[in-house]
């Protein structure tokens, strides 16, 4: 069976019904030891909201697991967009997801690189540092913000681990942390199932940001060849991306006790799968 694992692993699940009804009942039933969820619609600029006696159970009940718990914010958040208005909007939805995910106890707050829209990726990195302060002012006992990078479409601001470092030093705040997702590696051409590769890789995105960044990866196949730039997950063993891939990012040393979330609505099966991927 392998050495003994020292990761949480776990997936999104849905709270729909409720956070602990729901969220919590699928935590159980699926075997997960680390949660992500949503506080809101991802597609909509509704601010998050929770209820301060319902936030308070969820809490306690993923205490009482040991249950680590990541809230992904808004699809629409871009803090890289030339649009002013845009920006506003995204510094004020993603404050609103900070808070409220500090009320549910959550770890981490997951949000997109985002895109320079008009393709003039300099000016957008010169914007960064300004708008993620915005973010995080008068904020210090805010979950962590972790930076995802996407698949890499069109006008993408981080994609590869090389325009991730470029962004995360853009930002220039130490506290904010990366969440990796190894569809989007796959999607924006990074060979993954190369252990050596890929620990060089990883290696140089440490000295290039500095150590211990990553504080979240999601781990999900891909219905797509390496290089697709498609975001488009499948389940854990039977994409593109495969056990090869997969298991390589598990054992990579950089992100050894980093935990593993899938994003499937195969959640049972994906947990269990790479429960028995990170012990290889």
């Amino acid at each position: 069976m392998g050495a003994r694992r020292k990761r949480a692993i776990g997936a999104h699940v849905p709270v729909g019904g409720g956070l602990v009804k729901t969220g919590v009942a699928e935590g159980d039933a699926i075997g997960a030891e680390v949660l992500q969820i949503f506080l809101g619609s991802p597609r909509g600029w509704a601010l998050p909201k929770v209820d301060d006696e319902a936030a308070e159970r969820f809490r306690e009940e993923c205490a009482a697991r040991k249950w680590p718990v990541y809230v992904h914010a808004s699809y629409l958040i871009n803090l890289a967009s030339p649009d002013s208005d845009a920006v506003k909007r995204s510094v004020e939805h993603l404050r609103a997801a900070l808070a409220a995910s500090a009320k549910v106890g959550a770890a981490g707050v997951v949000v997109h690189a985002g895109s320079s829209i008009n393709g003039d990726r300099d000016a957008a990195l010169g914007r960064l540092a300004a708008t993620f302060g915005s973010v995080l002012e008068d904020a210090p006992d805010s979950p962590r913000l972790l930076v995802e990078p996407t698949a890499g479409a069109a006008n993408a601001m981080a994609w590869t681990f090389e325009s991730t470092a470029e962004y995360i030093d853009a930002v220039g705040i130490p506290e904010v942390g990366l969440c990796l997702d190894t569809c989007h590696l796959h999607a924006a051409g990074e060979a993954l199932a190369d252990r050596r590769e890929l620990n060089a890789s990883l290696k140089s995105l440490d000295a290039a940001i500095g150590a211990g960044r990553v504080g979240l990866v999601h781990y999900n196949d891909s219905k797509d060849p390496v290089g697709s730039r498609r975001d488009r997950h499948e389940t854990l063993g039977e994409g593109v991306l495969g056990d090869e891939g997969l298991a390589s990012v598990a054992a990579a040393p950089l992100l050894k006790g980093v935990p593993l979330v899938s994003e499937t609505p195969t959640r049972e099966h994906d947990v269990a799968h790479a429960k028995e991927l990170d012990r290889t």
